[in-house]
């Protein structure tokens, strides 16, 4: 059991009492005494946790290092446990959007989620084939071969239960540059994100497949839409619950649904509706020091597959009028190998939530996307999505304004008083005017 396995039976209560009162320093010592981690850990997630001469040899042409803010999610409840939610983002809102929708589905239970296992696929392109379809034969006549070779490249894999699990083949009779071929490797990478495992054993089977089928490989490499590692996050709200001071919960609720239908059918909306989703998923990828970029492309691809773009989630209302919704998407998520094990911050992260398995990071960051989600859905059917965020992003506009320390609150609460949160209402307000 590796040490983070072996941390995350450890209790947690992800329910700080007066968060947003407190100074960073406050904050981090209340997460770490909430999350129950070794003294010491959670200081590598103030800055600078990196050393410029570790940085030099994660990336190339160093030069110095590139920070975001780093907030907590409070609030959430995955499956029962409590969690302390990493976020590395830019963005005003986000944690504090995501903290509240944990805590209204916290009454109700929180969150629900699950995974396929860890499946990622390599892609091995054959070209001049004369008969694609012969060669797709070959191929899986020699399936076995093929997948034991593959395991041979990665034996510490296999004995932690991970391996090849298939091949499957694709032909493309009518591609730009004539018949094609397209063999899958079917790889369990376990706690891995997987993407130098699958690309070593593509590399090392091409020869081989070669052979077999006498065309000329070109690519062999892994393929981002990992749809056999998909993760689904569902939660369940009653009416009551989201109501506010000017609408009934079953109003809210309506409109959440009502708001969803449209990015259901239309590519233009379906965009930003899942924007909105990954606001919440990509803070945590990136804090846990895996990649944001891979999770992107799967997101956006996966939400295409039917060929035309559509919503990740759906939202509905049961029988009982309680708000239903549903997350699903590939995440293809590590907590070994790359930045997560060489990132001291990174590491502190994981070690804040107390994640024991590649999976479990995937489901607490679906049920992050899907309380952002319910942020965004909620705002847009009451005040509105730019009141909430405008009412956040004054802090900016305060500090651009010149504003410091004390003043920073203070001027900010005034401009939003005022309605104007403008760096100009800012300066007026500073000046005393």
């Amino acid at each position: 059991m590796t040490e983070l396995a072996a941390d995350a039976a450890a209790a947690v209560n992800s329910r700080i009492e007066g968060m947003r009162d407190m100074g960073p320093a406050e904050r981090l010592a209340a997460v770490a005494a909430a999350a129950g981690t070794a003294p010491g850990t959670a200081d590598a997630l103030v800055a600078p946790a990196l050393p410029v001469e570790l940085a030099n040899g994660m990336i190339e042409n160093v030069i110095g290092l590139f920070e975001l803010p780093l907030g907590v999610a409070t609030n959430f409840t995955v499956n029962g446990r409590d969690y302390l939610v990493p976020m590395a983002v830019e963005e005003p809102s986000v944690v504090a959007a995501a903290s509240y929708m944990a805590k209204i589905a916290r009454a109700g239970g929180g969150f629900t989620a699950s995974s396929t296992q860890p499946v990622m696929r390599a892609q091995i392109q054959i070209l001049g084939l004369g008969d694609p379809h012969g060669a797709r034969a070959r191929l899986l006549a020699h399936r076995d071969e093929l997948v034991e070779r593959a395991n041979s490249r990665d034996t510490v894999l296999v004995g932690l239960g991970g391996g090849c699990r298939d091949i499957e083949v694709q032909i493309f009779p009518e591609s730009p540059i004539g018949p094609m071929a397209v063999l899958h490797l079917l790889v369990d990478v376990r706690d891995a994100m997987g993407a130098n495992t699958v690309n070593s054993m593509a590399e090392m089977l091409a020869p081989r497949i070669e052979e077999i089928t006498g065309g000329k490989v070109r690519l062999r490499i892994l393929s981002n839409l990992a749809d056999r590692r998909v993760v689904t996050a569902s939660v369940r709200i009653p009416a009551a619950a989201l109501a506010t001071s000017a609408l009934e919960g079953a109003e809210v609720a309506q409109g959440i649904v009502e708001a969803c239908a449209l990015a259901l059918i239309d590519p233009y909306r379906a965009a930003t509706h899942n924007k909105g989703i990954m606001n919440g998923i990509d803070p945590v990828v990136v804090a846990t020091g895996n990649d944001w970029r891979a999770i992107e492309a799967g997101a956006h691809a996966y939400a295409a597959r039917s060929g035309r773009y559509g919503s990740l989630t759906t939202w509905e209302i049961a029988a009982d009028g309680a708000l239903c919704g549903t997350l699903e998407m590939p995440m293809a998520l590590g907590i070994v190998g790359g930045a997560t094990r060489t990132h001291p911050a990174a590491q502190a992260a994981l070690q804040l939530m107390r994640i024991g398995s590649a999976q479990e990071l995937a489901e607490v960051a679906a049920a992050v996307g899907l309380a952002q989600n319910m942020a965004a859905l909620r705002a847009l059917a009451t005040e509105g999505i730019q009141r909430g965020h405008m009412t956040l992003h004054a802090r900016n506009i305060a500090i651009t304004a010149g504003a410091e320390g004390s003043e920073i609150d203070r001027v900010a609460k005034a401009i939003v008083a005022q309605g104007d949160v403008s760096v100009a209402c800012a300066k007026r307000v500073l000046e005393g005017a």
